[in-house]
């Protein structure tokens, strides 16, 4: 709980105190007396030696997970200059040149900083590609770094199992992304991926929610292009159908997209279960199954 600032002299309470954030004292607006000097500084540090007055760019990169050293090490930049401003001579830029070489080169020393620039150029592309989130990202970095220290990345490919932690990640964050379309964006098999997963989860003890069915249902819906009026419709359903407890042990989407069908149908509309099947990425014949149980479970023939 922070302390209440208050005046010595007049006891003035803190809404009454003025704050110099030039010289850093928070001073009585009665007085003048000042109560507290050398205050943090919680801005952003903007700073550039070589041009302070006009380039207010930040020195250095945010602090991140998703990179091999975690934007923590220094590099000797490119400019053959000293303290000065002046240009050094050619013997120096010679040695200067062969320092930085070297220094590029103890930047992946090991093969676990070689692990994860290999693994995380991999998550920076599924970024771009499938929109995650940097919350996704960081948290799917931190969960590699602990993969990694276990050991369990050794044997195994580094993309599936930057995959894996990618979908776990997903998965407790609550983004509706299935294991196909990691798999597909990564183009990594889908059996390696389910397998390193499974292997990860046992490992670290994770709890791993649900896959939220609603979700499922509102993707398929825009996939399709449905009205807001058949999707609230198949909501409704799908809270019906969950109640009586069959939905265990059943693939989500492929679920969802039965119950999408079955409350188009009951609308009165009409959609080809191939269609319904693309847009949740299953075939056919598990639409087709799941709507028959779901009719036959709630009565609806």
């Amino acid at each position: 709980m922070s302390k209440l600032i208050t005046c010595s002299i007049c006891n003035i309470k803190e809404n009454k105190m003025v704050t110099d954030l030039v010289s850093g004292e928070i001073v009585c607006s009665n007085c003048g007396t000042v109560a507290i000097d050398g205050i943090e500084e919680n801005g952003k540090e903007w700073r550039n030696f070589n041009d302070p007055e006009t380039d207010k760019s930040r020195i250095g990169m945010p602090f991140s997970l998703a990179v091999h050293d975690m934007n923590l090490s220094t590099m000797i930049g490119k400019t053959n200059k000293d303290s000065t401003g002046q240009f050094i001579d050619s013997g120096m830029q010679a040695r200067m040149n062969r320092l930085r070489i070297w220094d590029s080169r103890t930047l992946f020393r090991d093969s676990t900083s070689r692990n994860f620039t290999t693994a995380f150029m991999l998550l920076d592309k599924l970024k771009d590609k499938l929109g995650l989130t940097p919350s996704v990202v960081e948290k799917t970095a931190y969960t590699y770094r602990k993969v990694q220290e276990d050991g369990l990345i050794r044997g195994r490919t580094i993309g599936a199992g930057l995959v894996a932690c990618l979908y776990i990640s997903c998965r407790e964050l609550g983004v509706s992304r299935t294991i196909d379309e990691l798999a597909e964006a990564s183009n990594i098999s889908r059996k390696a991926i389910a397998k390193i997963y499974r292997d990860i989860v046992f490992h670290l003890g994770r709890k791993i929610p649900e896959i939220n069915c609603f979700q499922c249902i509102e993707k398929i819906a825009n996939k399709m292009q449905l009205s807001e009026r058949t999707t609230r419709h198949a909501r409704d359903l799908m809270k019906k159908a969950l109640k009586l407890e069959f939905s265990a042990g059943k693939d989500p989407m492929g679920f969802a997209g039965a119950v999408l069908y079955v409350s188009l149908q009951m609308e009165g509309k009409t959609v080809r279960q191939v269609d319904i099947a693309d847009a949740a990425g299953v075939t056919e014949v598990t639409i087709r199954n799941r709507a028959m149980d779901l009719k036959n479970r709630l009565h609806l023939i």
